[in-house]
C-alpha cells in the first residue's frame, strides 16, 4: 500500500490546542467584520454625506456599491478557491478588504468612497464562505457542530451590531472610524490564518474561465441587486430605469441558468441544485 505523503497527511489532520483556538477567533472575527460592513454605514449616511458635501440620496451609493459588488463576488468563491487555493484566497481577501477599508476611511469625496466600497465588496465575497470551510475542515469531527454554532453566531450578531456601532461612532467620533476599526481585525485575521494554515492548503485544480457565464452572472446579479437596492428611491416600477434593470436581470439570469446547465466548465456549478442526482 502506497504511503500517504506527509503534506497530505498534515492537511487531513485537524488542528488542536492553541492553534485551533486562534484559527476560530481569526476566522470568526473576519466573518464578523465582513458582515458588519454591510450595515455599519446605514445610520451615518447623513453624517458622511454632509461631510463630503453631497445629498443623502447620493450618499446611499456607499451602501449600494458594496451590496452589489458582494452579491457578484460570492458565487465566484468556488471557482477562485479551486484555482488559487482556499487558504491563500481567504487571506488575500481579508488583507485586501482591510486595505480598502483604510482607503475608504481617508476618502476625500463621494466618488472615491463609493469606489473603495465597490472594491471592498468585490474582495469580500470569499471571506464568509471560506471562513466556514476552514473552520469545519480543521475542527475534529466531534467538534464540528460547535464550530458551525460559533460561525452562525457571528452571522447573527454582526448585522445587529452594525447600526449600533455606526450610531455611536456618528455621535462621538469622526465617520472614518467606521472603516478604521476594520484594520486591526483584518490584519489579525489574515496574518493568523496564513501563519497556521499556509502549509495546509487544499489541492489546486486549474479550471478554464467561463467568460460567457461570468459576463451573464455579473450583469444578471448586478442588475437584480441594484434594482433591489435603489428601487425604493425610484418608486419601483413607476421608473423606466428600474423596469430596465428588472428586464435585464430576468433575461440574463435565464440565459445564465441555461448556459450553466449545458457548459462543460461553468463558472458556478448549478448541478449542485439537482436534487434528483444520486
Amino acid at each position: 500500500m502506497a504511503a500517504i505523503p506527509q503534506h497530505a497527511a498534515d492537511i487531513a489532520q485537524p488542528l488542536r490546542g492553541p492553534a485551533l483556538i486562534l484559527l476560530v477567533i481569526a476566522t470568526a472575527l473576519s466573518s464578523f467584520m465582513e458582515i458588519l460592513d454591510i450595515t455599519v454605514a446605514n445610520v451615518s449616511i447623513p453624517t458622511i454625506s454632509g461631510a463630503l458635501g453631497v445629498s443623502s440620496n447620493q450618499g446611499t451609493w456607499i451602501i449600494s456599491a458594496y451590496s452589489v459588488a458582494a452579491a457578484i463576488a460570492v458565487p465566484l468563491t468556488g471557482w477562485l478557491a479551486r484555482c488559487i487555493g482556499e487558504v491563500k484566497l481567504f487571506c488575500v481577501s481579508v488583507l485586501l478588504f482591510t486595505l480598502m477599508s483604510a482607503l475608504a476611511a481617508f476618502s476625500f469625496n463621494l466618488p472615491m468612497l463609493v469606489a473603495c466600497r465597490l472594491l471592498q465588496g468585490l474582495v469580500s465575497g470569499p471571506m464568509v464562505p471560506l471562513s466556514q470551510t476552514l473552520m469545519v475542515r480543521n475542527f475534529p469531527p466531534e467538534k464540528r457542530g460547535a464550530a458551525m454554532g460559533l460561525w452562525a453566531m457571528t452571522v447573527i450578531v454582526a448585522p445587529i451590531t452594525g447600526p449600533l456601532l455606526d450610531g455611536y461612532i456618528s455621535d462621538n467620533l469622526h465617520w472614518s472610524w467606521i472603516f478604521l476599526i476594520n484594520i486591526p481585525i483584518g490584519l489579525f485575521g489574515g496574518i493568523t490564518v496564513w501563519t497556521f494554515m499556509r502549509k495546509r492548503e487544499a489541492p489546486i485544480a486549474k479550471a478554464p474561465l467561463d467568460v460567457v457565464g461570468l459576463v451573464l452572472m455579473v450583469v444578471g446579479i448586478g442588475s437584480l441587486q441594484l434594482m433591489l437596492e435603489i428601487g425604493k428611491d425610484y418608486d419601483w416600477f413607476a421608473s423606466s430605469f428600474i423596469i430596465g434593470l428588472a428586464i435585464t436581470a430576468v433575461v440574463t439570469l435565464t440565459f445564465f441558468i441555461a448556459w450553466g446547465l449545458t457548459s462543460h466548465h461553468p463558472i458556478v456549478d448549478l448541478q449542485l441544485f439537482n436534487l434528483s442526482s444520486g
